[in-house]
């Protein structure tokens, strides 16, 4: 079992910045990618951000710019820079973990973190 743990929301202004974390812990081989994604109230949740081990990253467009992902392989742990934040950024914001449990041979799982709050606001 893998859990992914967040930390980092929060209340800011508009043009402020906030930094999220996600620490993943428990017992497996691997991680592969890892992401962030949000949802806000009556939304789909959307991607913001993946990373892979080897460090190449993508952004939905809404964030370019602004956000940066990034990780720590050692510490397997993701983090969110959001920088220059707007209302519309106001989301509960979830990490995910692609994970290989066992070996090569295992089937790659995905597990999610419980969320964690941004809101933006003046």
């Amino acid at each position: 079992q893998v859990q992914l743990v967040e930390s980092g929301g929060g209340l800011v202004q508009p043009g402020g910045s906030l930094r999220l974390s996600c620490a993943a812990s428990g017992s497996f081989f691997l991680i592969s990618d890892m992401g962030w994604y949000r949802q806000a109230p009556g939304k789909e949740r959307e991607l913001v951000a993946r990373i892979r081990s080897n460090g190449n990253t993508i952004y939905t467009s809404s964030v370019k710019g602004r956000f940066t992902i990034s990780r720590d392989n050692d510490e397997n742990t993701v983090y969110l820079q959001m920088n220059n934040l707007k209302p519309e950024d106001t989301a509960v914001y979830y990490c995910d973990a692609r994970v290989l449990p066992t070996d090569w041979n295992d089937a790659y799982r995905n597990y999610w973190g419980q969320g964690t709050q941004v809101t933006v606001s003046s």
